[in-house]
């Protein structure tokens, strides 16, 4: 069931669109930021909001990558495997996390602090390789850089 908080966020969404469905996309974003992924139950409500079918709602989930429809750890971090950052290393990148964090992309490590996921493009080519935690870019990385980074909000925590 949506809280009172996340149905109030959505419903101040509606007179910014022409119809209900098009707060889609805005509507599961309110609800992954209150709760870290959106479910099926939330896709249902979602759904039932908006005057959508829960297929409608899910089949837009499923084509926008950033809208997580499992559980994630604290902190995502979308690795940029562009060809541009591949050329550039991303593949040195994503072996150091790996190898710090004990997983592989997809999955979650162990305290649940890091999810890893690839993702396309961060459209910062010019600063390859590249990654994004959360919302904060970082660019022109290399396996240091890696390693300070995942410290400073490995350091947040504390």
């Amino acid at each position: 069931m949506l809280s009172a908080q996340e149905k109030e966020e959505i419903e101040a969404e509606f007179p910014n669109y022409a119809q209900k469905s098009a707060v889609v996309i805005e509507a599961m974003k309110i609800v992954q930021r209150h709760r870290g992924w959106v479910s099926d139950e939330s896709i249902k409500d979602i759904a039932e909001l908006l005057e959508m079918t829960p297929a409608e709602v899910d089949s837009v989930a499923s084509f926008y990558n950033l809208i997580f429809r499992r559980p994630v750890g604290r902190h995502v971090i979308l690795l940029c495997d562009s060809i541009t950052c591949w050329i550039m290393g991303c593949e040195r990148l994503r072996e150091r996390l790996t190898a710090r964090l004990g997983i592989k992309p997809g999955e979650t490590s162990a305290d649940g602090e890091f999810t890893l996921l690839p993702i396309v493009c961060l459209g910062t080519c010019d600063h390859a390789p590249a990654l994004m935690i959360d919302s904060d870019l970082h660019r022109d990385l290399d396996a240091n850089k890696v390693d300070q980074i995942l410290e400073h909000y490995r350091s947040r925590e504390s």
